[in-house]
């Protein structure tokens, strides 16, 4: 498949990649970049394209979310600060050491918060004891989706819902926060790569734009049971996906 003559493929894959983030508050890094890799798309042009993407896919998803009132300002101005200085480090890191190395941990991770997700979804007490800890979330976060190419959301969403937040809130405010962090990432990447191929970042712009109005409406209409068990069995696949390839 010739990139130029894709960009409709792009769009498309951004559009539904969206859908998937802005509904459930993750999954547009790790969808668009997986689906890149299986089209033949070199790893550091995938990841630099779905980055400078997102810095808009973002934006868009936030204002969305803002106006669904999806969004809890406290959490925001907790997790911007070490977000942003996480995918900063995560995104230089990347340049120097195989982000293959840190995946299993992260995967294992995932699954158990899943798994935890997933049993409140269905009735049971399997919440985590006490209030989460932001500094430290909002910096793993955005350490490790630069490290990782994608989990931000999976990683803050997952955290802040096993430990008994409302998951529109959750999923709107980790959203509205990812904007501070994507543009973190694609500024370091940007500045240590120095390329992109607009063609593929331009048509997952387009699609991720597309889709973030419907993907908020989506997740501010979902029933709470419903959307913790979407949210639990989409971290459980990514996961194990994560895991089965770190094994291979």
């Amino acid at each position: 498949m010739a990139i130029e003559s894709s960009i409709v493929s792009f769009i498309l894959i951004g559009f539904l990649a969206q859908i998937v983030d802005g509904a459930l508050g993750m999954g547009y890094g790790v969808f668009s970049t997986s689906v890149l890799l299986s089209l033949g798309i070199p790893p550091a042009l995938a990841s630099a394209s779905v980055h400078t993407a997102e810095v808009f896919v973002t934006g868009v998803s936030g204002l969305a979310h803002l106006g669904n009132g999806n969004v809890e300002r406290r959490l925001v101005l907790r997790l911007i600060i070490p977000g942003v200085l996480g995918g900063i480090l995560g995104a230089y890191v990347l340049t120097q050491v195989p982000g293959e190395k840190v995946r299993p941990v992260v995967a294992i991770y995932l699954f158990v918060m899943g798994a935890l997700i997933l049993r409140r979804a269905l009735g049971r007490r399997a919440s985590v004891r006490g209030a989460p800890r932001l500094v430290p979330l909002g910096f793993a976060g955005g350490f490790l989706d630069s490290i990782g190419g994608g989990g931000w959301g999976p990683i803050v969403t997952s955290t802040l819902v096993a430990q008994g937040q409302a998951p529109h809130l959750a999923v709107g405010s980790v959203s509205v926060t990812e904007f501070f962090v994507t543009l973190a990432q694609a500024g370091t990447f940007l500045a240590v790569l120095q390329w992109v191929h607009w063609p593929v970042a331009i048509g997952l712009l387009i699609g991720g734009v597309l889709a973030a109005p419907l993907a908020a409406y989506v997740c501010r209409r979902l029933p709470a049971r419903v959307l913790m068990g979407l949210i639990g069995g989409l971290i459980l696949v990514l996961s194990l996906r994560l895991i089965v390839r770190a094994v291979s």
